[in-house]
């Protein structure tokens, strides 16, 4: 285990990096105290809820997607526009 000064890990971030994927922990100090630490990353499972949908798709029960979409899917209005706007001439005019 090794420990570096945030000066020092600055200028030399990317041997301590590489120190860290070569798995050895590399603590980071700032006036003698230790405020951070590079290690080599944790191994990532899938989410259970990944599985379970892959499982799904393997077993021909459920079917993936033919199109996927970026960002959430489209709101639907929560009133015609003609009562939105209703309302809101409404309100102006009580100014």
């Amino acid at each position: 285990m090794r420990s570096v000064g945030l000066k020092v890990l600055k200028n030399k971030l990317s041997e301590y990096v590489r120190l860290a994927e070569g798995g050895e922990v590399v603590l980071v100090t700032d006036r003698d105290r230790v405020v951070a630490e590079l290690r080599p990353p944790m191994e990532r499972r899938p989410l259970a809820a990944d599985a379970l949908l892959a499982d799904l798709v393997r077993r021909g029960i459920l079917s993936p997607p033919l199109m996927v979409r970026e960002g959430p899917p489209p709101r639907l209005p929560v009133a015609p526009t003609a009562t939105i706007l209703r309302e809101l001439d409404a309100d102006r005019g009580e100014r």
